[in-house]
């Protein structure tokens, strides 16, 4: 955070000199200060943001492969005329610890193209998918093993 904050100050400048520099370094440190006394921050959740990058990383990719194969398969039942969609709910608990994990499934499930997270209600998911194909194995899915992995992980630094 503080090198966003000081990245920040020198682009908004324009300009790097020694000075502005300098201003930069104590108004990043003041503003990092600032963050971690009132707004819940520290170092060690600094840290464990720069741990979890390549599992977010690794996520981003999965959802986009995610996200083309869900594409056609929603495309194969536009333009198959044979194919009649079967569209339905689908009713699934996780036990995930945070509600960020949480948020992250839902719009991952809502990106897909083909399916829809409709509510969220404690552990309890519900989503609704064009296709019975499309909702196999939603409540398993490779999203939701990352998560985990995200959560183990994030489990070691609390």
């Amino acid at each position: 955070m503080y090198l966003l904050f000081l990245a920040v100050w020198l682009i908004l400048n324009g300009k790097v000199t020694v000075e502005i520099l300098l201003f930069g370094i104590v108004i990043s440190a003041a503003l990092f200060a600032f963050t971690c006394r009132f707004l819940d921050y520290s170092l060690r959740k600094e840290i464990l943001l720069l741990r979890l990058i390549p599992f977010f990383i690794r996520y981003f990719w999965v959802l986009v492969k995610e996200i083309f194969k869900a594409n056609v398969c929603v495309l194969k039942i536009i333009f198959s005329p044979d194919l009649q969609p079967e569209p339905g709910f689908v009713y699934f608990d996780t036990d995930f610890k945070t509600g960020t994990a949480k948020m992250l499934l839902a719009n991952s499930i809502t990106l897909t193209p083909g399916t829809i997270t409709v509510s969220v209600e404690g552990d309890r998911f519900c989503v609704h998918c064009l296709d019975q194909e499309l909702a196999d194995g939603v409540e398993d899915s490779v999203f939701v093993e990352l998560l985990k992995e995200m959560e183990a992980e994030e489990a070691k630094w609390s």
